[in-house]
C-alpha cells in the first residue's frame, strides 16, 4: 500500500486489514424501613465490564474484522467498531473492494492471543475497557484496542486501534479487586489534561511546540514526523501543505486510564489533511489506485487527501509542570481524497 493510504502499517501488521462500556449497570435493590431503593449504574461507580464480557468483545471484533477484511466489505465488521477506527477501517475496505471485487486475495485471519483486560470503575456513560492482546502480525508490538459502548443494549465497538511495544506500556494504577481508574478529560494532575491533548498535538505538528505547559518528547511520531513532512514540503515543482486538526468530540472523544505514577495513558484522535499543489504547466503525480479508489474530482493541479490518525500517549503525572508527553503509538488512514 502506498504512503498516501496511510493504511500501510495496518497492513503491514496484518496484511492487515480491520459508544462506554456495561459496566454491569445491573440495578442494585436495597431493601430499607421505607421499602425498595434502587441504585442506577448511570449514577453509581460500577467496574464497566466483566472479564468475561470483554474477553467476548474482542473475540466478536476479530471475528468480525477478519470476515470483513477477506471480503473487503465494511458492512460485516461496522457494527463492531466506531470512531477514528470505524473512519480509517471503513476507507481501507472501500477501496480494497473497488480494486479487488473479489475480495481479499491476500487475506491472513488476525490471531490475537495472550489477552489482558483493564477496565475502569466509573459511573455513567459511555462506559469503556482496553484490551491488550500479542497479535500474529507487527512483530511483538502489543495490539491495543479501546473498546466502547453507550448503553446496556449496545454492542461493544472498538473505538481505537495502536500498536506499542511490550517494553513501553506502564503500569495502571488498579484497587484491591484489580479495577482500574478512568482519568476524566479535564484532570488537572497529568501533564496535560486528556481532553487538551488532541489540540495540543495539532498545534506541535504545526508550530514545533504545543503551547502553554505541554510540551512533547522526540520520536517517530513527533521530532521524525514533522521533519519527514518539511522534507516533503519543498520538492521541486511541487508544494505539499498541510493542515492539523482536533477531533474530541462524541465517539473521538479521548479516553484516558490513570497509571501508577500518577499520570495517564490517553487514546485520541486528530485529522490531518495534506495539500499537494502542481506547478503551473505539471501536474500532481498521479497516485496509487488505492488513494484513486477514495479520490472524488479530477487531479489536475491539486490533489488533497485526508487524514485520520488515532494515538496513544503517556502522560506524566507531574501536575502539569514540565514532564513531557511521549507518544508510543500511532496508526493514520487516509479516509478521502478530492482533486481538483
Amino acid at each position: 500500500m502506498s504512503r498516501y493510504l496511510g493504511l500501510r502499517r495496518l497492513h503491514e501488521v496484518r496484511g492487515f486489514g480491520r459508544s462506554a462500556l456495561i459496566a454491569a449497570s445491573v440495578t442494585a435493590l436495597s431493601l430499607t424501613a421505607s421499602g425498595c431503593v434502587v441504585v442506577h449504574g448511570e449514577r453509581e461507580v460500577l467496574p464497566t465490564t466483566t472479564r468475561a464480557e470483554a474477553a467476548t468483545a474482542l473475540q466478536e471484533f476479530t471475528a468480525a474484522y477478519n470476515k470483513a477484511d477477506k471480503a473487503y466489505d465494511s458492512s460485516l465488521d461496522a457494527e463492531y467498531t466506531t470512531g477514528a477506527l470505524a473512519d480509517i477501517d471503513s476507507a481501507r475496505l472501500t477501496a480494497g473492494k473497488a480494486n479487488s471485487p473479489d475480495g481479499n486475495a491476500r487475506h491472513a485471519p488476525l490471531k490475537l492471543t495472550d489477552a489482558k483486560f483493564t477496565i475502569p470503575k466509573k459511573a455513567g456513560w459511555p462506559r469503556w475497557f482496553l484490551a491488550d492482546a500479542a497479535g500474529n502480525k507487527g512483530g511483538d508490538s502489543r495490539w491495543l484496542l479501546v473498546f466502547t459502548r453507550s448503553g446496556q443494549d449496545e454492542t461493544w465497538e472498538a473505538a481505537y486501534l495502536t500498536l506499542v511495544a511490550p517494553d513501553a506500556l506502564p503500569k495502571f494504577a488498579v484497587d484491591e479487586d484489580g479495577w482500574a481508574e478512568a482519568v476524566p478529560a479535564n484532570a488537572a494532575d497529568p501533564a496535560v489534561p486528556p481532553g487538551e491533548l488532541s489540540t495540543a498535538y495539532a498545534t506541535y505538528l504545526k508550530k514545533g511546540e504545543a503551547g502553554g505547559e505541554a510540551a512533547f518528547a522526540e520520536g517517530p511520531h513527533t521530532s521524525a514526523w514533522r521533519e519527514l513532512r518539511t522534507k516533503k514540503s519543498v520538492r521541486p515543482g511541487l508544494a505539499t501543505q498541510y493542515i492539523d486538526e482536533p477531533m474530541t468530540n462524541g465517539d473521538y472523544a479521548p479516553l484516558a486510564l490513570r497509571t501508577e505514577d500518577g499520570g495517564a495513558l490517553v487514546f485520541f484522535t486528530t485529522r490531518h489533511f495534506e495539500k499537494q499543489t502542481a506547478a503551473a504547466g505539471t501536474s500532481v503525480p498521479t497516485p496509487n489506485k488505492d488513494v484513486l479508489a477514495l479520490t472524488t474530482g479530477e487531479i489536475r493541479q491539486t490533489l488533497t487527501m485526508e487524514f485520520v490518525s488515532n494515538q496513544v500517549a503517556l502522560d506524566p503525572g507531574d501536575g502539569g509542570g514540565d514532564g513531557e508527553v511521549e507518544i508510543l503509538g500511532r496508526i493514520q488512514g487516509l479516509t478521502s481524497a478530492k482533486g481538483e
